[in-house]
């Protein structure tokens, strides 16, 4: 497993609960691109059209070595494959509690390239400062434990 992209500010901004895999529709330029690193999920989302989940705007550019008619939108949304159950319960999850689908990090499976996304609920601002609050005790513990 070769992990390409994160997204560092999913767990700052969301709390995080069930956590998923799902593999990528992708083009053959966009699969090279996405191994060979070039890829960021700043920003991106998963939302639901229809019966069927879609990654947008995660960036993914074009392979620098593509031929020069292959073009495709860097942040077009890309199909997300799951089964029809995990499906269900997602879009279930996501309109009837107002949770949100954030992507974590997206990585390659063997041949294949992977995206793990969370069920997140949106943090308020004074839930970050008491997770900051948390973070900054715990050094403050280990640097008296270590001195």
């Amino acid at each position: 497993m070769t992990l390409i992209a994160t997204n560092k500010r999913a767990s700052f901004d969301y709390a995080l609960s069930d956590r998923y895999e799902a593999g990528l529709v992708l083009t053959g330029s966009e699969v090279k691109s996405v191994k060979t690193g070039h890829a960021s999920l700043k920003g991106a989302f998963v939302t639901v059209k229809g019966n069927e989940l879609y990654l947008t705007n995660a960036l993914i550019p074009r392979y620098q070595h593509a031929h020069k008619e292959t073009r495709h939108d860097d942040t077009r949304s890309r199909k997300l494959l799951l089964r029809k159950r995990e499906i269900r319960s997602l879009i279930g999850k996501s309109r009837a509690e107002g949770l949100t689908l954030v992507p974590i990090r997206l990585y390659t499976k063997k041949q294949l390239v992977k995206l793990e996304f969370a069920v997140g609920k949106g943090k308020k601002a004074y839930d970050k400062r008491q997770d900051i609050g948390k973070r900054e005790a715990k050094r403050r513990v280990e640097r008296a434990m270590k001195s």
